[in-house]
């Protein structure tokens, strides 16, 4: 039987190595996921997709994760770290001006939209 726990140790290093923000806490990555659900009844995917593509080329360093969540019944939900930031049934279908501000707002809060900001 081998000892595996100096493997163990240097595992558990390696992995508090990755706070990244320097702060000590739990690594800054975990607070910037975003997520846009959409209705596969509705053929909401390509609307989906072409919004991820838009927050992922305005955050390309600032995002650590982006998913298309399928779902049914007219959902169109954008969140960022769980927290709904826009909900078709409550504010309509976003432009992906006012999407990208709340995501900067949550995730990058000084980046700079450039014209999207007027």
């Amino acid at each position: 039987m081998t000892d595996t726990s100096a493997d163990t140790s240097a595992d558990a290093s390696a992995d508090a190595s990755v706070d990244t923000a320097g702060s000590g806490d739990a690594p800054a990555v975990a607070n910037r996921r975003v997520e846009i659900e959409y209705c596969t009844q509705c053929r909401w995917l390509p609307r989906a997709a072409w919004l991820a593509q838009e927050l992922l080329t305005t955050f390309e360093t600032e995002l650590t994760e982006l998913s298309l969540k399928p779902g049914t019944g007219g959902v169109f939900v954008v969140r960022v770290n769980d927290e709904v930031v826009w909900d078709r049934r409550e504010q309509g279908f976003p432009e992906p001006t006012a999407v990208k501000r709340a995501v900067r707002d949550r995730v990058a809060p000084d980046k700079s939209l450039g014209h999207s900001e007027k």
